[in-house]
């Protein structure tokens, strides 16, 4: 189901995926198949979801972040992908970020450029990751 008040440009999402109202996916998206995209997100181009992924409210998925399977990303967590962000920087480097199966990220955390996030850890709400975390771990405040 995607909101009639979604803008959904991209043709590539899954089956049972619902995407509702005050979305934006921009055309090279990726949604897998049973996804929960909750208002006010936006989705770049360069970003995968696996399935069964959920998108809590106002968050907004940048280029080069990949979402494995069965993650979950709590309201107004923050991802970044540029280590020095200013603007009209012609210097710009993009580094990724990959949520890797079954993790948990709670609200309001910041997930910083280049980090991965290991296979069903739980980040804290709030917390700030600077650096990749290990499968299964359970982070809170900085990590």
């Amino acid at each position: 189901m995607i909101h009639p008040l979604a803008d959904v440009q991209s043709s590539t999402i899954g089956k049972e995926t619902n995407i509702w109202q005050f979305c934006v996916v921009l055309p090279e998206a990726q949604i897998g198949n049973g996804c929960n995209i909750c208002s006010h997100c936006f989705i770049e181009n360069n970003v995968i979801l696996g399935n069964n992924v959920t998108v809590k409210c106002g968050v907004s998925l940048w280029d080069g972040i990949i979402i494995e399977d069965n993650v979950f990303i709590g309201p107004g967590v923050a991802f970044c992908n540029d280590r020095y962000p200013k603007s009209k920087n012609k210097d710009f480097k993009l580094e990724g970020i990959v949520v890797r199966k079954g993790a948990s990220i709670g609200a309001n955390a910041t997930i910083l450029p280049g980090v991965e996030i290991g296979e069903g850890a739980l980040i804290g709400a709030g917390a700030v990751v600077t650096k990749s975390v290990p499968a299964g771990a359970v982070i809170k405040g900085t990590f």
